[in-house]
């Protein structure tokens, strides 16, 4: 969390497998419930309804307001971030981000959207809290990983964010986002765990649950045997092929370019390709998104009082 003025600038990385603020991240799920569940730790209420955060798994949308899940996640990280600091009432900022080529198209809704209650009233973890919209602000992923470095780069960089829903591509000539050079594709790491999970099934007739799964793309190994943890090495080595294959396509060259991989799938390029430590640099912070959206922020409205 950051400061302007009185009010707390909280950055928020809304990713399809796990949401992140600068300090805390938590699964992406959202479960609802109009009679309070069993279990409530996690529980969040609003408008009389009930909400179980970390449940479930949140589905690929291309517009991630199509429904109330990131709303609904969105004040449970800003509940997160502010238990913290020992708040429960503050005038917030929103600082967030969109994957690259949509960003243009998609931030004004998905500003309104974060946005579309000035004032809200809400119970999260037993506890209330009540907190004024004071603004929102969308920023591109990717850069935001490298943006408090960025003026440091020099010569060609390709930054490659890999989350858990997309990978987002961009070129960096000399510290300089180039807007003509950027890319986004429905190729994240879930898509890697849907490939073991089926190849899984075709080879042994059975079922694997998905957290042994991440553990061994994550790890490297699992506590499985040695002929199932073969079948996740196999599927994890093809999607990380497939990964360079796709920067190679978009002018990805690794002799004279230097690599900066964000986001989940770096822990993949990690345990499944041989690489050039001098040419292939991973931003590990996985809350680095997060925390560049709340510097770009900052920066912004620094700027703007200043002018």
């Amino acid at each position: 969390m950051k400061r302007f003025n009185d009010c707390c600038i909280i950055g928020i990385d809304h990713g399809y497998g796990n949401m992140k603020t600068a300090n805390c991240c938590f699964k992406a799920g959202v479960l609802a419930y109009d009679t309070e569940p069993l279990f409530t730790h996690e529980m969040l209420t609003l408008d009389n309804r009930y909400y179980l955060i970390g449940e479930g798994h949140k589905e690929f949308l291309p517009d991630k307001s199509g429904d109330e899940d990131y709303y609904i996640l969105t004040l449970a990280a800003i509940a997160k971030e502010l238990q913290r600091e020992d708040l429960t009432e503050a005038r917030v900022i929103i600082a967030a981000g969109l994957p690259l080529t949509w960003t243009s198209g998609q931030k004004k809704d998905f500003a309104a959207y974060l946005s579309k209650n000035k004032e809200v009233c809400f119970t999260y973890q037993k506890k209330d809290y009540y907190i004024t919209i004071e603004g929102v602000k969308v920023y591109p992923q990717g850069y935001a990983a490298i943006a408090e470095f960025a003026s440091t780069m020099k010569g060609v960089n390709l930054i490659a964010d890999i989350g858990n829903g997309t990978m987002n591509v961009l070129y960096m000539i000399n510290g300089r986002p180039q807007s003509g050079k950027m890319y986004t594709e429905k190729f994240g790491t879930y898509q890697c765990t849907l490939a073991v999970r089926e190849m899984f099934m075709q080879r042994t007739r059975r079922e694997i649950n998905d957290a042994i799964i991440e553990e061994v793309l994550v790890t490297g190994a699992a506590d499985i045997s040695p002929a199932d943890q073969s079948i996740i090495r196999e599927i994890a080595a093809e999607y990380v092929s497939d990964i360079f294959r796709r920067l190679r396509e978009h002018g990805y060259d690794e002799s004279t370019m230097t690599l900066y991989i964000t986001g989940g799938g770096g822990c993949l390029v990690k345990n499944f390709y041989k690489y050039d430590p001098d040419r292939v640099k991973f931003v590990d912070d996985i809350c680095a998104a997060a925390k560049g959206y709340e510097y770009m922020a900052q920066v912004q409205l620094k700027a703007g009082a200043a002018a």
